[in-house]
């Protein structure tokens, strides 16, 4: 278990090095990487739709939405999610699956609907 701990790390340092060049867009000021790298003890339940939410994942995905939700749709379609792996199918349930009440539901991101 230590070596995907290691392996997370490692892919979340490279994603932050490769955005950091990125302007403020959806995120504010803050680079999308950063908040990609932000949100990596989310990355077991974007890929198992069964799987259990880590707490540190749901407050970490709730304190975005109370400060930019738009920032979670925007990591959440990002290249950086793709090439980690990230089912955006299931990722965009995870702030339902953590019991988020002000969750945008019904809102769009790209493609899925905030169950």
């Amino acid at each position: 278990m230590k070596w995907y701990r290691f392996v997370a790390v490692a892919l979340m340092s490279l994603l932050i090095t490769l955005a950091s060049t990125e302007a403020a867009g959806e995120c504010g000021h803050m680079p999308i990487g950063q908040a990609a790298a932000s949100l990596s003890p989310c990355l077991p339940a974007t890929k198992n739709p069964r799987g259990k939410v880590p707490q540190v994942c749901c407050a970490k995905v709730g304190a975005l939405i109370r400060t930019n939700p738009r920032c979670l749709c925007a990591v959440m379609l990002s290249p950086l999610a793709k090439n980690a792996g990230i089912n955006p199918g299931i990722a965009i349930a995870v702030p339902k699956r953590c019991n988020i009440r002000n969750r945008p539901a019904g809102k769009r991101c790209g493609r899925y609907i905030v169950p």
